[in-house]
């Protein structure tokens, strides 16, 4: 069976700089496996490859969709698995490499993937978030699907929203839907960048610094001038944008604003690295303990042998 890598891990963890590496190294193109950095418009905010990285190796979902476009973690999978099939008929090799957990998934495992989808409903249901609140969702998610219901945390409407639509327009559970998933006839080895959590941290805040040195804060102005706000679009709604909003609105001033995105930033690490330990068939590389040269030849190792012992067993 063909093998595909894939190089995860937590924001600001080396995965881009290492997956351009790997890649030159096994003739490979690479599939970011991001839920924001497909869109156009944000790539300080999103940390896109550089012009200069993209010209080194094939990359795709980036910089692709308009901000007002709508585009799932099961829509992601179906036209990535259909880029690892050109990429394999090419004589290449994919490489996945990103944060976004479920988009990952979505491409090695397979998630629900019927195209259901109604305007009329979805509007509906917002506009009942609207009026009512999240709980009235809620209620209405376990009346109908009480396994999806617990599966989804509070403060995730627009999920909610989502398991309704599919109910309302298919007239089946999602949570039942999601079972008929897609053959995979690919292997993937998932090797995760473990960083001691210090440095880890500290590589998150030097990152927000560049960013704001680069033109964050101008970026999202631009959003901002366009008619974009993280109140009503997807796209935006993410760490670094909103908190420049609430800045360039007068909620925050600056320092609080530097501080907010970084300390968001490593919340959102924290839950990344939560989602991917619960995945036992990842390989780890203590990131801490190698030279550059030396990470790039373990994933080689790895990706050739796949013998290697997970860093969190339990």
């Amino acid at each position: 069976m063909k093998k595909v890598l894939a190089v995860v891990g937590p924001t600001a963890s080396g995965k881009t700089s290492l997956s351009i590496k790997v890649a030159g190294k096994i003739n490979g193109e690479i599939i970011s496996a991001d839920s924001r950095q497909v869109y156009k418009n944000i790539p300080i905010a999103t940390a896109q490859p550089s012009e200069d990285d993209l010209k080194i190796v094939k990359h795709y979902f980036i910089n692709e969709l308009e901000l007002s476009d709508e585009f799932s973690a099961g829509q992601f999978g179906i036209k990535g698995r259909e880029i690892i099939s050109d990429i394999f008929s090419r004589g290449k090799l994919p490489v996945i490499t990103g944060g976004s957990g479920l988009y990952i998934r979505s491409i090695i495992d397979g998630l629900f993937e019927n195209d259901s989808k109604s305007d009329e409903i979805r509007e509906k249901l917002y506009s009942e978030y609207e009026k009512h609140g999240e709980e009235y969702l809620y209620n209405e998610l376990y009346n109908v699907d009480p396994v999806t219901f617990e599966k989804i945390p509070k403060g995730k409407h627009r999920r909610v929203i989502r398991a309704l639509e599919v109910y309302y327009t298919t007239g089946k559970k999602i949570s039942e839907l999601q079972n008929e998933l897609p053959e995979i006839d690919f292997k993937t080895v998932q090797i995760g960048l473990n960083h001691d959590r210090k440095i880890l941290y500290e590589r998150i805040n030097n990152r927000v610094d560049a960013m704001l040195s680069n033109g964050l804060t101008d970026e999202v102005k631009k959003l901002l001038e366009s008619g974009y706000h993280f109140k009503n679009n997807y796209s935006v709604d993410t760490v670094g944008i909103k908190e420049v909003i609430k800045f360039l609105e007068g909620e925050y001033d600056l320092e609080y604003m530097k501080e907010m995105i970084k300390q968001n930033s490593r919340r959102y690490a924290k839950r990344q690295m939560t989602w991917f330990r619960k995945d036992k068939r990842i390989h780890w590389i203590n990131m801490e303990e190698h030279s550059e040269e030396e990470v790039v030849n373990l994933v080689l190792e790895i990706f050739k042998s796949e013998k290697f012992i997970p860093l969190f067993n339990n």
